[in-house]
């Protein structure tokens, strides 16, 4: 009796089949033994380990996450739909100087921050603006922009530091915060909040499916009826906002507004973006993956300062790290097809 072999579903053309149970396992499980490996790591090799795992380090590190970790959030919703945005380093010291310069300008802080937020805002849009307007690769359109926004920093700053009046934005990063209870700094509450309004977006919402759709296969999406140009539109614009915060907690920390800061800082932050699990081919990732690879590279820079190596020992330890984790993220890929 002749027996039929039901052939095993397969994806429609052009869109990536479902990921295995391992597969989605390690991406979920391997940031948190990622941390708790660099974690060991480093408290094993500092003199005192205690010191490296006590509370008063633990408030540092968090202090020391809130930057990258904002600037996490915005590009995992960028790198999921399959972009890239390098322009977050100079983002941040453009709108640190806004802060500061409209601070200087007698403004409240109130107003101050929501301006600096607003021209992260604006140069996110303008970037979506290029990558879908002129049709520019998102690699060059931001690689532009980061000159752009760093140029722009300096010339309102006049290539000086601007310091900005004493305020309650000075207060965001401090380690020990105003009142106690808050245990930790109110930066950290307010990524904390951040990181969960964008996981709820990106997991329970149209929106977020969208991006997911958008990063799995554009093509697919578009003729599904999506608008992927204004979708990126506001997914470039989304990150731009809180591009915009992390600049202005980039001013609270130095306690003025700088135009030369946070050079280098899209590296950390697409590096705790790929770390937490996300595909730079898109439609994979998460926030809280990318939360955890902000913590990673936290605790990686803490550790290495505890121990005294020179910056350029971090650098070369990130860079292998960003390596590797494409590395492994390209591995994964191949075996998915």
């Amino acid at each position: 009796m002749p027996t039929t072999i039901e052939a095993a579903p397969t994806a429609p053309p052009g869109v990536l089949p479902a990921p295995g149970p391992l597969r989605v396992w390690g991406s979920r499980v391997g940031p948190f033994l990622g941390l708790v490996l660099v974690i060991a790591t480093f408290a094993l090799l500092t003199d005192a380990p205690e010191r490296y795992l006590s509370a008063f380090n633990l408030r540092i590190v968090l202090s020391q996450t809130v930057i990258v970790a904002l600037g996490a959030i915005g590009m995992t919703f960028i790198i999921v739909s399959a972009g890239i945005d390098l322009s977050v380093g100079a983002v941040i010291a453009l709108t640190g100087v806004v802060a500061a310069l409209s601070l200087e300008s007698g403004w409240s802080p109130a107003v101050a921050l929501l301006a600096a937020v607003v021209v992260g805002g604006l140069v996110g849009f303008v970037n979506g603006a290029l990558i879908t307007g002129l049709r520019v690769v998102p690699f060059i359109a931001t690689l532009g922009m980061l000159g752009i926004a760093r140029g722009v920093a300096k010339w309102l700053a006049n290539e000086q530091t601007v310091n900005a009046p004493a305020s309650w934005l000075n207060g965001l990063l401090v380690t020990f915060p105003e009142p106690a209870w808050l245990l930790v700094a109110p930066g950290v509450w307010i990524t904390l909040i951040l990181a969960v309004l964008a996981a709820i977006t990106l997991r329970s919402t149209v929106f977020g499916r969208r991006v997911f759709a958008l990063g799995s296969n554009e093509a697919a999406a578009r003729a599904c009826g999506i608008a992927t140009d204004r979708l990126k539109l506001w997914i470039y614009s989304i990150a731009g906002l809180l591009f915009g915060l992390a600049g202005v907690m980039q001013m609270s920390r130095l306690r003025q507004g700088d135009p030369t800061v946070a050079i280098g800082t899209e590296l950390d932050v697409i590096a705790a973006v790929v770390i937490g699990g996300a595909s730079l081919n898109g439609g994979e990732g998460s926030i809280l993956g990318s939360m955890i690879g902000a913590l990673i590279m936290a605790f990686l820079r803490n550790g290495c300062q505890q121990m005294g190596w020179p910056n350029y020992i971090q650098e070369i330890i990130i860079g292998a790290i960003i390596v590797l984790a494409v590395a492994v993220d390209r591995w994964r890929s191949t075996r998915a097809v």
